[in-house]
């Protein structure tokens, strides 16, 4: 299963031949994972009731997986390693909890991120 972060959606919604296709391809095999922080990041930056309505369905039918306790983790794990200082911030730390607690696989766009990345966790 593959977590997207933001940078992935958002070249998705902007129909970006280098993300789109894939990401497409996966959501129909039902093998992408959301999670509320991004989708949260996603609806703050919708232009409008279109976008908005766009976002919604896939927020509803994508499958979820439990969130319960990993921001915590997240913030300490972050201490540990000095992500922060490294521009990685709670949301990136966050998804690779996520990544970590339920098998997942992260993928995006963002070099700070990847590159606090255990391995075998980047797409």
């Amino acid at each position: 299963m593959i977590l997207p972060d933001t940078s992935i959606w958002i070249e998705f919604f902007r129909l970006k031949p280098k993300v789109q296709p894939d990401l497409k391809r996966e959501i129909d095999r039902q093998n992408v994972v959301a999670v509320e922080c991004v989708f949260g990041e996603l609806f703050q930056g919708a232009k409008g009731t279109r976008e908005r309505t766009i976002l919604r369905e896939y927020w509803v039918n994508l499958p979820k997986r439990d969130e319960a306790g990993l921001w915590i983790e997240a913030g300490i794990r972050s201490a540990q390693q000095k992500w922060f200082a490294k521009g990685v911030g709670l949301i990136d730390a966050f998804l690779i909890a996520f990544a970590e607690k339920h098998r997942l696989k992260i993928w995006t766009l963002d070099k700070k991120l990847a590159a606090a990345l255990p391995a075998g966790l980047c797409y």
